[in-house]
């Protein structure tokens, strides 16, 4: 039995378009996972709080853990590894319809897709694929990117 503790800012509970990046560490292994809340399967965005339990889920039957099952096809155990979460939004507020919603989720999309690129190419380990068939809002890109700063 041990003791913990979690510290945080309550805007990671606000709703919304948000870019965020997991540095997970476990022993030596260090990698990133780079996503976005606002996805394709309905018009809500959650927040960046409400992925953490979803990513690390170990029920059998998430289906939202998609952070977990990269820890696991590394053959790491993820009640061994420490995690930090830098999040940055939201750049959006989640919208009331769906075509609202899609038409801010095709801005974030590619920015998710740049994020992963621009952290592998500065030789950061970043698990998972990610693309986009949309074009990258460059200057809002550029805002995320300064938000980010050193944090990763």
């Amino acid at each position: 039995m041990k003791a913990y503790q979690l510290s945080f800012g309550g805007a990671v509970l606000e709703r919304g378009f948000w870019l965020y990046v997991w540095r997970v560490t476990c022993g030596s292994h260090l990698f990133l996972y780079v996503g976005r809340t606002g996805d394709s399967s309905s018009r809500f965005a959650a927040s960046p709080f409400a992925r953490i339990g979803q990513h690390l889920d170990l029920r059998p039957k998430a289906s939202a853990n998609m952070l977990l099952r990269h820890i696991r096809s590394r053959s790491l155990e993820p009640q061994r590894c420490s995690f930090k979460l830098i999040a940055v939004g939201p750049i959006f507020p989640e919208q009331k319809t769906l075509e609202a919603h899609r038409k801010h989720r095709d801005i974030v999309a590619p920015m998710e897709a740049a994020l992963a690129q621009h952290l592998r190419a500065k030789g950061h380990d970043v698990c998972g694929s990610h693309s986009s068939k949309h074009p990258l809002d460059a200057k809002l890109f550029a805002q995320v990117l300064g938000k980010l700063g050193s944090l990763i």
